[in-house]
């Protein structure tokens, strides 16, 4: 199984100069990230509806597939105080499950603030609300992403 806790395992196991998926897994959506080919920086792409594992999976593995990504990059939603709940673990079967589907490495990232962050960035960039409703999830997605660079980015220590 390619699902990694450790970051350092995870960017071990990387392919190079492919790019990297970001998911915010929602309830009802899956806002989606990629990364350029040297993991710099994360860029939000879209938001998928969600309806059955299968088909969600399906999708996501299409966006990897079109966009050659390495690996994938799950949001964990830890309670505030570190614990992990129902929607943690629901994130890890959902990558349990996909990970039967691909061969990519897939890890998480503590997505605590990712979507306080995401709003706030979009509030002052005065989007309007609906906007922000569209593009929450996905802009979410590459605030949890590039944690995910940023932190692999000092496992190399400098250059």
């Amino acid at each position: 199984m390619s699902v990694f806790g450790d970051i350092a395992e995870f960017a071990a196991a990387l392919p190079r100069t492919r790019p990297l998926l970001g998911l915010d897994l929602g309830t009802k959506t899956i806002g989606v990230a990629a990364s350029d080919t040297f993991w710099t920086v994360a860029s939000p792409l879209k938001t998928i509806r969600r309806t059955k594992f299968t088909q969600d999976a399906q999708a996501v593995l299409q966006i990897a597939g079109g966009r050659m990504a390495g690996g994938l990059v799950l949001g964990l939603p830890r309670n505030m105080d570190g614990t992990e709940g129902t929607r943690c673990q629901s994130t890890r079967a959902f990558a349990r499950n996909l990970s039967r589907l691909t061969e990519l490495p897939i890890t998480f990232w503590d997505e605590r603030l990712s979507t306080v962050a995401a709003e706030r960035a979009l509030l002052e960039a005065d989007t309007s609300r609906r906007r922000r409703a569209e593009v929450i999830d996905h802009v979410a997605a590459g605030y949890i992403l590039q944690g995910v660079l940023d932190r692999m980015r000092h496992l190399e220590g400098p250059k």
